[in-house]
């Protein structure tokens, strides 16, 4: 018996990373999972994965930036599982930069990708959760938005910080819903970080030994095995929060 036996997970963004960890994680307890994202070929190597583990799945091809994608999406899932349990709003196209390196164009993508995204897909999803009795939904954020130095991450901080209050919001507006909503900020080993990590090294090995346990966490074993926990009954009574999955690298509140 899994902790999330019979529940149906969306998953945006899970062809690879953090989304692809947090997919492997929810499976291993008993989930059935929509697999989210724009490249079909990386949605079905994920499914192959989740296969493997016994699990149901689903390749879903979803641009979160397009309002119909994110219907369709939500409407696939519950077509082939029968509603929607959990929500995980991993997807988002934003890089870190400074401010004077910003482009209109490249922030309004961010934006679109990131908390109109996650507005959409939340909204979507809600009918279905309170149909069902209730549901949780998981926004990833970021530390960066709280770092004492924020230098390089302010656009990509602000994007953040507009799903984590949209988080706050939706967990005070629906939980007499029965659905809970929370904020996950991690460190992981997603292809964007590694590319980065290869790319600065001097960087890399400074920003590692800012991380109090001393490693980039796993995307499942040290992200999905603690989104497996907010997302089950264990955590019921938790909602509106932020959890730093950071390895102790930055202060909150």
């Amino acid at each position: 018996m899994g902790k999330l036996d019979g529940k149906v997970a969306l998953i945006t963004g899970a062809g690879q990373g953090i989304g692809q960890g947090i997919a492997l994680a929810l499976a291993r307890e008993g989930a059935a999972i929509a697999v989210a994202g724009r490249t079909e070929s990386k949605l079905h190597g994920t499914c192959e994965r989740l296969t493997e583990l016994g699990a149901r799945s689903e390749p879903v091809v979803c641009d979160v930036s397009r309002r119909a994608d994110i219907a369709s999406a939500v409407e696939r899932t519950v077509d082939v599982f029968g509603g929607v349990d959990i929500l995980v709003n991993n997807a988002n196209d934003c890089t870190p930069g400074p401010i004077l390196s910003v482009i209109d164009e490249e922030y309004e993508r961010s934006f679109a990708t990131g908390p109109l995204a996650t507005l959409r897909m939340m909204q979507s999803c809600h009918p279905h959760m309170r149909a069902r009795g209730g549901g949780v939904i998981v926004n990833l954020v970021t530390s960066a938005a709280v770092r004492w130095d924020a230098s390089n991450y302010g656009a990509y901080g602000s994007i953040k910080e507009g799903m984590r209050s949209l988080t706050r919001s939706a967990a005070c507006e629906w939980g007499r819903d029965g659905i809970r909503v929370l904020s996950v900020a991690p460190h992981a080993k997603s292809p964007a970080l590694e590319r980065w990590m290869d790319r600065n090294p001097d960087e890399a090995a400074e920003f590692v030994a800012g991380i109090p346990l001393g490693r980039v966490g796993d995307a499942e074993t040290d992200i999905g095995r603690a989104v497996v926990f907010l997302v089950s009954e264990d955590a019921g009574y938790l909602t509106g929060a932020t959890i730093p999955l950071d390895g102790g690298q930055s202060r909150w509140g």
